[in-house]
């Protein structure tokens, strides 16, 4: 009976002196929960896709208000989200401008294949099969991964080339990790004019891979009015901070892969008026 007791004993000065450590412990290492994290928390989109560089809303909240993020940070939520968070945080309103995903490649059903590929339905394992089934080594490969894992439907393949919804693109970014060509780029949303391409090859070596692959024939840079556009490594570039989405390169462009966004549609001419029956009759 005197063991039990002293059993009792021990583990009773035991508990009390391990909860003393305890509660001295956590008065030591206590962190104050501010409050702003779960502001900010509140107006973040809560999708969670890593857009921002963070695994998940919380730790993105958690980011800015340790000030290892930017107020901007938020891809999804763009300049209205900010604008937000920079109120949470006191700080002014960044004036973030609105990025979306562009994918550089017009070719498609266009380009060239240097075999017909039958394997994994998906651009990481056909681009591990000899570079892949295309002739040109910077073609889309149209088997839609970044239309997989884009949460927001703002990507689809057509006619074999993926294209961007722009009202609908969040530029989270997903897109961008899953091309394994790296052909899709987040861009100012306010560009409309791009060359869709990224085939550095001479001229020679694109015209026999793709119907509409660039030759750097520099008709596109002599016509820019802005000066916004360079051949670089065989390839035209617009430098989008001169560019004015005037179209110009667009309409001189002898291949048609550059992209003009803005740019209505042609019309179609209108049907010849049918030969009304008096006419056809006095014609008999």
């Amino acid at each position: 009976m005197t063991n039990v007791i002293y059993a009792v004993a021990v583990l009773g000065i035991l508990g009390a002196v391990f909860g003393a450590l305890l509660a001295y412990a956590s008065r030591i290492f206590h962190a104050e929960h501010d409050e702003r994290i779960d502001e900010i928390l509140a107006v973040l989109p809560g999708a969670n896709c890593g857009g921002c560089g963070f695994p998940g809303c919380a730790k993105c909240a958690e980011s800015i208000v340790a000030g290892k993020a930017k107020v901007s940070v938020c891809p999804v939520g763009g300049p209205a989200v900010a604008a937000q968070v920079a109120g949470i945080m006191g700080v002014e309103d960044p004036g973030t401008e609105r990025i979306v995903s562009h994918v550089y490649c017009c070719g498609g059903d266009r380009a060239s294949q240097k075999f017909e590929y039958d394997g994994l339905k998906t651009c990481a394992a056909a681009n591990k099969v000899a570079g892949s089934h295309m002739a040109c080594p910077s073609a889309c490969l149209g088997f839609g991964s970044c239309v997989a894992v884009c949460k927001y439907d703002a990507i689809h393949v057509e006619n074999g080339v993926a294209r961007v919804d722009t009202d609908k693109c969040v530029a989270c970014g997903a897109c961008v990790a899953a091309c394994p060509k790296g052909l899709i780029e987040l861009v100012p949303a306010r560009q409309k004019v791009f060359i869709s391409c990224r085939n550095t090859e001479k001229g020679v070596a694109v015209r026999n891979k793709c119907q509409v692959g660039c030759i750097a024939c520099t008709l596109c840079a002599k016509k820019c009015p802005a000066e916004a556009i360079t051949i670089e490594n065989n390839l035209a570039r617009i430098d989008y901070a001169k560019c004015t989405n005037c179209g110009i390169c667009a309409t001189v462009c002898p291949r048609k892969l550059i992209v003009d966004l803005a740019a209505k549609p042609a019309e179609a001419a209108p049907a010849a008026p049918a030969a009304s029956a008096a006419s056809a009759a006095g014609a008999q």
